[in-house]
């Protein structure tokens, strides 16, 4: 368990926010060190596609929980939280101030409330026999048995991430109740260590340019030598790392049933889409405190402002 008197700082907000200039900005300030909340940046290998930070761009900031798993290996949320909690326990020991940075809400939920993963319902059975749905009637017929069964979760999880419209459908057979009622429950116990949730809001047409010239520049830079790589590295669409946006459209392409340029457009679409739902998970958190403006500077003044640091 982490002991400290000091405030863990969450800096979290859709995808192409500005969070990760912002954090650095912070961490610069605070003497701090940053660590990754993030489902698509754990993977080794994919930096372009993720977004993930250059060296360039970490400014010196040490960063923890990037490209700590092959893309061929499944990485859990449990997983995630304790290696996260390790990072955060060696960072309070040394002296510094964590900050963590990331879009995934399940990771910030699962290091910031005791959710205890050991006793996770299973049932194998009925896990297989949604994967043969999925693989034998399409995703599309998945999720619908998702939208019939678990409304609350069909609601929070894209049709296209079978892996957790899985699960979603196995918790909600076993214990009658939603995946995330399950989650909601850890929410009374007391969290592990004292912490404050920020988000950035910026309007949604500058977030939508933004994703848009954002994902041009990830085609020019390299995302489709990226995603070769991965391919002759051996990894298949049914992995949990290709369900990444970017590389999951770029397999249809690599398999000739899309353009590039479909592909291209399927990306912006389904990552302004994802923005849109990562937006919806924090404003329905009632701890998140939101950064309004634009800018890492406009949005750090902001957030000294509450922690009451001057």
């Amino acid at each position: 368990m982490i002991v400290s008197d000091k405030k863990t700082i969450i800096i979290a907000g859709p995808t192409a926010s500005g969070k990760t200039a912002l954090s650095i900005e912070l961490a610069k300030e605070l003497n701090g060190e940053i660590v990754a909340a993030d489902s698509m940046q754990i993977y080794k290998y994919m930096e372009i596609g993720t977004a993930k930070p250059t060296i360039d761009e970490q400014e010196g900031i040490p960063h923890h929980m990037l490209s700590i798993v092959d893309p061929k290996d499944s990485y859990s949320v449990s997983m995630y939280k304790d290696d996260a909690l390790r990072c955060l326990e060696d960072i309070y020991n040394r002296g510094k101030v964590p900050i963590i940075v990331g879009g995934t809400g399940l990771y910030i939920n699962a290091l910031t409330y005791d959710m205890d993963f050991s006793n996770a319902v299973k049932n194998e059975s009925y896990r297989e026999e949604l994967k043969a749905i999925a693989r034998d009637k399409g995703e599309n017929e998945l999720f619908k048995l998702l939208e019939q069964k678990d409304a609350i979760a069909a609601a929070r999880i894209h049709e296209n991430d079978v892996k957790r419209v899985i699960r979603a459908l196995e918790v909600v057979s076993v214990t009658g109740k939603s995946l995330y009622e399950k989650q909601d429950s850890f929410k009374e116990k007391k969290p592990p260590f004292p912490y404050e949730i920020v988000a950035i809001n910026i309007e949604r047409e500058t977030l939508y340019d933004r994703i848009n010239r954002r994902v041009q520049i990830m085609i020019e830079i390299g995302l489709l030598d990226e995603m070769k790589q991965l391919l002759d590295m051996g990894v298949t669409k049914e992995m949990q790392s290709m369900q990444g946006i970017g590389y999951k459209q770029l397999f249809d392409y690599f398999e000739n049933k899309i353009t590039l340029e479909e592909a291209i457009t399927l990306i912006k679409k389904e990552t302004r889409h994802y923005a849109k739902r990562q937006l919806t998970w924090f404003r329905n958190d009632e701890r998140v405190r939101f950064l309004d403006g634009n800018g890492s500077k406009c949005f750090k003044n902001q957030l000294m402002d509450i922690l009451e640091v001057h």
